[in-house]
């Protein structure tokens, strides 16, 4: 993580009070998908060291909360958040919104604009024909992903060449995405992980209140409900076990609820089922404590908050052997051939029929994750990486 040189800068390298504008995620402080956390957490321990962030949201509502953002200037954590003009329409919204941040961005004269995902990048040349100094961080190949028609990943795969040849610094969340642009575009990427806060376990009360889920009473996914996360292959699997615990689906979806909806058909009148939508605060603290197993099915991936967050909390997770899974999991979980029903049928057999080796593999995981993920590298990394483009 860092240098190539394998240097982990300490906080404090980098001069404090760089202005700073964060562009490409949806809402400070949402927990819609990973970028937003990542951000969320960048931005608020950037300005906790002294630097000047400026957050700009989209306006609209929350794909998958549905909840409607702010409309007004702010300050949270010590972090300005403005949010700017949004066509919320599918395909239309990251578009939009980046470009009119972009446009905000360079009026108000930043130090570094940090641009995160593909697609948000494509306005990356007007900040630099304004001699702005650009960062990009590639949060996955998101062209890759089920959900978007060929022009709109025509689009992001734009971005993405945007990103490898005109950005001053370029972040990438895992070693194949570095490996990636070596070979694609002969850029060098800085490989920065993300990052996850120790967590402390709760006891099942809402979640036994309200769905009536106990200790190790269910295993769950939690996600979006895209295709590339491959929900409908993990109801395949478990439809075919003979288990009295349940499979809880967390998440809603991001602009593929005719997906949503076939998920639905599929698990049919099926019980153990249970699909709970977006889940945020104590409710989901509590899934993640008391979860029996995780299990992240995915064919793609950049590097999945979810799986790190069920690590801290000590679950024994269970993933696709995509690269981006595997290299996190580094042996502390139970990984299947990717795509593999029958094979992830098979890995939850196994899981369920052995408790004491999910109790030790989770502790391994959250030690693991304690040892190597900690947010103080990832913000020193990145504010490294911020002075490698003002150089």
């Amino acid at each position: 993580m860092g240098d190539p040189d394998g240097r982990i800068p300490r906080i404090g390298d980098v001069e404090q009070g760089l202005r700073i504008a964060m562009i490409g995620h949806k809402h400070y402080g949402s927990r819609e998908g990973g970028v937003e956390v990542v951000v969320t957490e960048l931005a608020r321990r950037m300005a906790a060291l002294g630097h000047e962030v400026t957050c700009y949201d989209r306006a609209g509502s929350d794909v998958m909360t549905g909840a409607t953002a702010e409309t007004h200037e702010r300050i949270v954590d010590g972090v300005r958040v403005v949010p700017v003009k949004t066509i919320d329409k599918k395909g239309l919204a990251a578009l939009s919104s980046s470009f009119f941040a972009t446009k905000q961005a360079i009026q108000d004269r930043f130090d570094v604009i940090h641009y995160h995902a593909e697609g948000p990048c494509v306005p990356l040349p007007l900040a630099k024909r304004a001699s702005i100094r650009t960062c990009a961080t590639i949060h996955g190949l998101d062209w890759r992903r089920a959900k978007w028609g060929k022009l709109a990943s025509t689009y992001i795969k734009m971005g993405e060449k945007v990103a490898a040849t005109k950005a001053d610094s370029l972040i990438v969340l895992s070693r194949p995405a570095q490996d990636y642009f070596k070979q694609t575009y002969g850029r060098e990427a800085i490989f920065i992980p993300n990052g996850v806060s120790p967590k402390e376990l709760r006891p099942a009360n809402q979640i036994k209140n309200r769905w009536g889920l106990e200790e190790g009473s269910y295993i769950l996914y939690l996600g979006r409900l895209v295709p590339e996360k491959r929900p409908e292959l993990l109801i395949e699997a478990f439809r075919g076990l003979d288990t009295k615990k349940r499979l809880v689906i967390a998440g809603g979806s991001s602009d593929t609820s005719t997906y949503e909806d076939s998920l639905r058909t599929q698990a049919g009148s099926d019980d153990r089922v249970l699909f709970m939508g977006f889940v945020n605060g104590e409710p989901l603290a509590e899934l993640y404590s008391n979860a029996y197993a995780y299990v992240l099915p995915s064919d793609v991936e950049g590097m999945p908050m979810s799986l790190l967050e069920a690590m801290a909390y000590g679950r024994c997770c269970i993933t696709s052997d995509i690269p981006e899974c595997a290299d996190v999991l580094a042996g502390n979980g139970v990984t299947f051939a990717k795509g593999d029903a029958t094979a992830l049928k098979d890995t939850l057999v196994n899981v369920l029929a052995d408790p004491d080796y999910v109790r030790v593999t989770g502790e391994a995981a959250r030690a693991h994750v304690e040892k190597l993920y900690g947010w103080d590298n990832v913000v020193s990394c990145t504010l490294e990486a911020y002075e490698g483009a003002l150089r």
